[in-house]
């Protein structure tokens, strides 16, 4: 046992931490949004992948990195084409996915934030489930009064 290698290889695991790649958890999520909008669990997803579901849960946070081969099964138990994970990838993606200027893409992460949580996607899915255009209307106008935004506009 030589003192530089416990040195060396404690300072790594520290470095290594389990830290998520910014890319890793974006495509993460991108899996978890899809698999919550099929109304799929994660054990379920795992079982049509042959994975545990704590492996499930470490892809979509970004904690594991997924490789290609895996990528493309679970574009295909999804239901999606693989370009749907790096959609609305961040602009700090790894090799410039989206150039400065006039590729610049809005500001919608909140959206994804909000339809990736449990609650966003039931109220969303509720939502469109409601028939009557007034009764939405009315739906909408209650969500922004109680966010306390100004229904004059």
């Amino acid at each position: 046992m030589k003192p530089e290698e416990d040195v060396t290889n404690s300072g790594s695991d520290d470095h290594n931490a389990r830290r998520a790649n910014p890319m890793d958890a974006h495509v993460g999520s991108r899996v978890r949004l899809r698999r919550m909008l099929l109304g799929m669990s994660q054990e379920k997803l795992g079982e049509q992948l042959g994975l545990t579901f704590q492996q499930v849960q470490k892809y979509e946070k970004g904690v594991n990195r997924i490789g290609a081969s895996r990528l493309f099964d679970l574009a295909k138990v999804l239901g999606v084409p693989i370009q749907f994970f790096y959609d609305e990838a961040p602009p700090s993606a790894p090799h410039g996915l989206y150039a400065p200027g006039m590729a610049e893409r809005p500001q919608e992460g909140f959206v994804i934030d909000f339809l990736s949580s449990r609650d966003g996607l039931e109220l969303n899915k509720a939502f469109v489930r409601i028939a009557d255009p007034k009764v939405k209307r009315a739906v909408v106008d209650l969500v922004r009064s109680l966010a306390g935004e100004d229904l004059a506009r």
